[in-house]
């Protein structure tokens, strides 16, 4: 079976117990959509178990795009050499991510060994912006946010990494004419949509942040086979 997860916010406990719920097993495939640190406790232990699963892959979110130009320099000595290297784009890029729930994140990196350090980077490069995947007769897109300034005849491609992990869709127009084209995004609470925590599609496109970090919200997987949205 193929899956789909996005926006784990560092639960996880949730995390843990969607596995056991969907029984996923190294005959299946999970697809993760990005923004699995930030807000929650425990963000690195997500990534460490993620990184021991050759079928778990993973996609840039916003908030790991935001953590890769942090992670290489902010937890180094402070020296004179390091004070003069932080020039504004540097402190820009720390404050945003700082604003969008770091805390927790920075934590657990600072408590990892210099080898763990330099492997959770290394795994944090290997995250893609996009996957299309072609099932039974459907084509998925997967994407965290969406594609911004969308033109159908541009190429994936062409989309920069801010287009796709900060982007929402527009509810009101589909990306794409084709009835087999299937958008699968993260990012944008369902709760916020609609009011309810669950997998919501529109047009086309299906959203399945239902908001885990949140007192409201919940953990959801997607699966692609048979479309069947799970909670926990």
């Amino acid at each position: 079976m193929i899956y789909v997860m996005s926006d784990l916010h560092g639960m996880y406990s949730s995390y843990l117990k969607m596995l056991r719920k969907i029984h996923f097993c190294d005959a299946d495939t999970l697809y993760i959509l990005g923004d699995v640190i930030d807000r929650g406790p425990q963000p690195i232990q997500i990534l460490q178990d993620m990184m021991l699963r050759p079928n778990v892959y993973p996609l840039f979110g916003n908030h790991e795009w935001m953590a890769m130009q942090c992670l290489d320099w902010i937890t180094e000595e402070i020296t004179d050499t390091f004070l003069a290297s932080l020039d504004t784009e540097r402190l820009i890029h720390l404050a945003d991510w700082m604003g969008n729930g770091a805390s927790t994140t920075l934590a657990g990196y600072a408590a990892l060994t210099k080898d763990a350090k330099a492997d959770l980077l290394d795994y944090l490069c290997e995250f893609q912006a996009y996957e299309e995947l072609y099932l039974n007769g459907q084509t998925f897109l997967l994407v965290h946010a969406g594609l911004g300034n969308f033109d159908p005849d541009k190429a994936l491609t062409d989309y920069t990494i801010d287009e796709l992990v900060w982007e929402r869709p527009n509810l009101e127009k589909p990306y794409f004419d084709d009835p087999n084209s299937h958008v699968v995004v993260g990012h944008t609470p369902t709760w916020m949509l609609t009011g309810k925590a669950e997998v919501f599609t529109s047009n086309g496109c299906s959203f399945i942040d239902c908001g885990a970090c949140f007192d409201v919200g919940r953990l959801a997987c997607l699966c692609l086979d048979t479309m069947q949205a799970y909670y926990v």
